[in-house]
This record gives structure tokens, sequence and C-alpha cells, in this order.
């Protein structure tokens, strides 16, 4: 059955992709639009047994092509996706509800992971390690080689269902490992597209199989199989220590979540501050993992900077987001929403205050400005991933990193102040994966180190870094002669 929207590309394909190709052993699966809830298609759910397929499909990939071979494979589909990319956009806008001007955004963006990617399957080497350093190496010549690991199990989210996937997917093709993806259920139709692309650009049939289906049946069977030595995983803390838990002996991946703190200082930018954070807090309605969730303003600047906020916010376009001027379109479905209701009704009852926002435009929520919101409520503590920030006053920076810090995540944070010089030491105060300065946390450029610490994760993502966690040290030593023999 072709795809039921007119808007996706013609022949989109909506199978399962195995070793031969695609199929479509039926349709189980409804994508539905977020906004208004219209099916967007139909598409085929996988099991147990599609899985173990995939799996075997994969493992005919060792040795995988030559490293020249995966970079030219990647370098076309970066370019392919280039020409695409209206038509990846509309995808993403009508299965994930994010705004048409984002979704744009979101494929560039895989462009650049594609091309990053295609950089180190080229450049990936190891190192000679200096034996003739001690007596026993005397003689010898070591190196060290980076081998693929084997079958990365992929498992990937709903908020970026291109770039996150390809962050998934590309490295590994650059490290030489066949790929296992599950994508999220609710956006399958993103990654399927791409999946078709690779294949296009001359990726053999089976290196990359597309199992969709629910997170317990496929998502399982991919976690638990003896044959996939690394699962990478994207997505809530709960489920991703889970997995660690459950396979304690594989290689687990894990990217996760934040509750993104920023400090804005008594000499910062104001104008700059409030314009950015207004911006990137609601991005995607705050479905990101760094989306801005806790401002923390110095006591002398507070009044003004949520004056100048609350104005930003106010002004942001909400509603369709196929519409061009849309800049905050609607949460991925109604359970999250109710949710996200229950946790701002929650901190009202607990004397929060909210200062815009809340209601209902058509299918979107409006952005949510709350003050008076303490560390222990949920909208502070927890990941909200919905359109609500919160604006504290502190009184020192030492208070204010302490605030940030007083979370269970760690990916994120940032920083605005004219001084870089204190920046920098408080940068080192903040327990996050990386830190921002004079730029909202929300930012991301593709080829950096991107990861948390305590719950937010346990890995860095970007192609240089992702590739690493693909391939295993092989120590080489090699008996010289003696140049007189």
């Amino acid at each position: 059955m072709p795809p039921l929207h007119p808007s996706l590309r013609a022949g989109h394909p909506t199978g399962l992709l195995g070793a031969e190709g695609f199929v479509q052993p039926n349709e189980d699966l409804l994508v539905l639009n977020p906004y208004d809830a219209r099916p967007v298609a139909r598409v085929a759910s996988g099991s147990e047994a599609d899985v173990a397929d995939a799996v075997r499909g994969a493992l005919r990939h060792r040795p995988p092509p030559p490293a020249a071979e995966r970079a030219e494979v990647l370098e076309r589909a970066a370019r392919a996706v280039g020409d695409l990319r209206e038509d990846f956009a509309r995808t993403i806008c009508l299965e994930a509800g994010k705004p048409i001007a984002q979704a744009r955004l979101e494929a560039e963006r895989c462009v650049d992971t594609l091309t990053f990617s295609a950089a180190e399957a080229r450049t990936l080497a190891g190192e000679m390690v200096p034996m003739e350093g001690s007596h026993a190496g005397r003689g010898k010549l070591g190196m060290i080689l980076r081998e693929p690991v084997g079958v990365v199990g992929a498992i990937a989210p709903f908020n970026f269902p291109l770039n996150l996937v390809a962050h998934k997917v590309a490295p590994a093709i650059a490290a030489g490992c066949p790929v296992v993806l599950k994508p999220a259920t609710s956006t399958p139709l993103s990654a399927l597209l791409l999946a078709e692309v690779l294949l296009d650009a001359g990726l053999p049939p089976g290196y990359l199989a597309v199992v969709t289906g629910g997170g317990r049946s496929v998502g399982g069977a991919i976690v638990d199989h003896p044959d996939v030595p690394l699962i990478s995983f994207t997505g809530s803390p709960a489920v991703g220590w889970e997995i660690r838990t459950r396979q304690p002996r594989k290689g687990v991946a894990l990217e996760l979540g934040n509750s993104t703190p920023v400090i804005v200082a008594d000499d910062a930018d104001l104008e700059m501050a409030a314009s950015r954070l207004a911006t990137s807090g609601y991005t995607h309605a705050g479905q990101s993992c760094i989306s801005v969730q806790r401002i923390y303003v110095a006591e002398a600047i507070h009044e003004r900077f949520v004056e100048r906020f609350v104005a930003e916010v106010e002004g942001l376009r909400v509603g369709d987001p196929m519409d061009e001027s849309t800049q905050v379109g609607p949460v991925i479905d109604d359970g999250s929403r109710a949710r996200i209701v229950e946790w701002v009704e929650e901190a009202l009852d607990g004397g929060a205050e909210a200062l815009t926002g809340g209601d209902l435009d058509e299918h979107a929520l409006r952005p949510i400005v709350l003050s008076g919101v303490t560390p222990r409520m949920r909208v502070s503590r927890e990941e909200v991933f919905g359109p609500v920030v919160s604006v504290v006053p502190f009184a020192d920076v030492g208070q204010a990193i302490d605030l940030a810090n007083d979370s269970p995540y760690g990916l994120q944070a940032g920083i605005f102040t004219a001084r870089v010089d204190r920046a920098i030491a408080w940068a080192r105060r903040l327990r996050f994966g990386g830190v921002t300065i004079n730029e909202t946390p929300t930012f991301r450029a593709d080829q950096q180190p991107y990861g948390g610490v305590k719950d937010s994760g346990n890995t860095r993502e970007g192609p240089r870094y992702a590739v690493r966690t693909m391939t295993e040290q092989r120590f080489v030593a090699l008996t010289v002669p003696a140049e007189d023999s």
C-alpha cells in the first residue's frame, strides 16, 4: 500500500529492510501526524525472527568492504541527502511534528554527519607503540590496529528521526561495522528513506538492516542477540541503563537525557541571552535532550531578563509545523502532552507561577515560562521534554553552579557572561559533558564530541568519537631482524 500522505516522496519505502532489500510482510504500524493525528503512512512491523534474519545477513559482511569504498558510499549518500533535502524535511515534519524550517536544518546536519563519517573512514588508523623504550621490547616493532567490533545494534529516538539515525549508522559504516537499526516506532519514515539513499549510494545489501516495530519485541531482540556485540542507544535514561544492566558483557553506548541548565551572569548581554534562550528552549517544542529547561539569572538583572525573555517567548509562532512561519509545533503525542501538563500543574500547586503559556493552540501547547520553581519539582529535576522553561534568580555564581549541578543529569550546560576567563573557570566546575559559553546549550555541531556524565550517558557521539567506540584495539608485535643479520 502506498504512503497515505501526499506530501511524502513518491515510492517512499515503508517495508522492512533486510539482506534481500525492502520487503512488506504486513502494514501493522500506522504513523500519525503529531499535529492533527491524521495518518501519514502505514509501515511494516517486524518481529524477533526478522531481527535474527537481519543479523544473519549482517554477519555475511565480515570482513567489511575496503575503507575507501565505504567512504565513497557515505560521500555519495551525503550528496543525495542534500539533493533530497525537501523530501527529508517534509518527512521529518509529518512524522515528528517538527516545524518545517527546523526539519530542513536537520536534513542539512545529516549531510554533515555523513560527510564527517566519510572522512573518518578514509583516515581511521591505529598507532605505533615505542617497543624499544624497554629492554623487553628490543628488536620488536609494535603497532595498534583498529578493527570493527562486529554488528552494531542501533536504537534511535523520535525527536531527530533522521540525524540521530545517521549518527549511529554512518560511523558504523565508517568503522566497518554492519548495522541492525530499530528507528522509533512513531517516526520510522526518515530512517527508511535514509536507508534507501544508502543502498542507492552503493551500500552492499544486508550491511544495513532496518527492522521497525516495538521496543520490547524488536528492540529487545536486538539487545539480546548473541551476535550483536555493541548496542548504541539514544533515548530515556530508564531504558538505557536497563539495557546496560541487562547486557553487562556487551558494549552499550548510551546517549540519554538532561535537565539543561543555563547561568546568566550579571554582566551578560541580556538581549542576546533572552533571544537565544527563548528560541532554543522551545525548538521542536522542547523535545531535545539539550533543550534549555532551567535558567539561573543573577539577582541584579533577574527582573529585566524575565521581562525580555517572556516577551521573546510570547513572540514565538505556534501552530501547524508545515507552515513556514511556525517556530513551535506539537509534542509527539497526547500522552506526552498530558504528562507535561501534569508536571506543570504539580509545580503550580507547589508554589510556582506561570508567567506565560500553557494553553492549547489548536494542537500545540503554547510555550510555558515558570517562576518560583524549586529544585525538587519535577519540572526542574527531571527532563520535561516539552515546551517548559523555568527562570530562577541566584545570589552568587557559586549558588548558581550548585543549582545547575543539582541534577542526576549531566549532558550540556550553558553560561552567558562578558568575561571569558571566569566562564572557563565556571565551566570546569559544571559536571556536564559539554558547556557552551555565550551560546545556548541546545547548540550541537555534528563533529563535536557529544555526550554526558551521570545519568546522561556513558559515551561520546560525533563521527570521530563514535567510530572509536565501534572499533577495538588490536596489538601486533613484529620481530625485526638485527641490522647485521
